[in-house]
């Protein structure tokens, strides 16, 4: 079995959820606290590829960032970055279509603690800076891994955004779900096989994971 798309798609997952803690957390804050009238269109974008066709979604990073649009071309002469049947490319299309898995429970972590918390640490003449890292964060830590964990299955498990955007190159863009279709048409049910039990093996011990994350110590009674 060759093992190269399974550590290529591994490494897409850990980098996709490692970007997305960054930007999840500040934008899941924002989202539970705002009380701007924008609120529902930003959780109407960040929510649609929830139910967004995957092919559709790599079509239109496909035609944004590929060579014949002007953002593409401007990447590629000034900045030298290629997004297009690249890894690069591949990082940046799974973290759009795993950004609501991340999101989500982050804002929902967020919205259910208690008003009062943030208040007594302002009485307690903390800034908004300090309350927010070590009075709030600590305490949605549940949330923050749930999100990482869903994050990083989503990712695993992408097949139509991957396949658009990044193409089919051995070693660089060829992740699992990819090696698994080309096999099944190669009519190698063996090695497809092989490669479908370990993703299933990953995945089911990921959503294990999850599963006690969320009933915590009752799990374990």
């Amino acid at each position: 079995m060759a093992w190269s798309p399974l550590f290529l798609t591994l490494k897409l997952a850990l980098l996709s959820t490692f970007f997305l803690v960054i930007a999840g957390v500040p934008l899941g804050y924002w989202l539970a606290y705002t009380k701007t009238k924008l609120k529902p269109i930003a959780e109407a974008v960040i929510s649609m590829p929830l139910i967004l066709p995957p092919t559709v979604l790599g079509f239109y990073l496909l035609m944004a960032f590929g060579s014949s649009s002007s953002t593409g071309r401007w990447l590629q002469d000034t900045l030298d970055i290629q997004l297009v049947f690249s890894f690069t490319g591949l990082v940046l299309a799974s973290v759009i279509y795993s950004l609501p898995f991340m999101i989500q429970p982050i804002q929902s972590g967020f919205s259910n603690l208690p008003e009062n918390l943030k208040e007594a640490s302002y009485t307690l003449g903390k800034s908004k800076l300090t309350t927010f890292l070590k009075v709030l964060l600590p305490n949605i830590k549940t949330s923050l891994l749930t999100g990482m964990v869903l994050t990083f299955a989503h990712t695993i498990g992408e097949f139509g955004v991957v396949l658009m955007i990044g193409g089919n190159i051995p070693g660089e863009t060829r992740v699992a779900s990819i090696a698994i279709y080309d096999e099944v048409e190669a009519l190698n049910y063996a090695s497809a096989n092989k490669l479908s039990l370990v993703l299933f093996a990953i995945c089911f011990a990921i959503l294990l994971l999850v599963y006690i994350i969320n009933n915590g110590k009752r799990f374990w009674r």
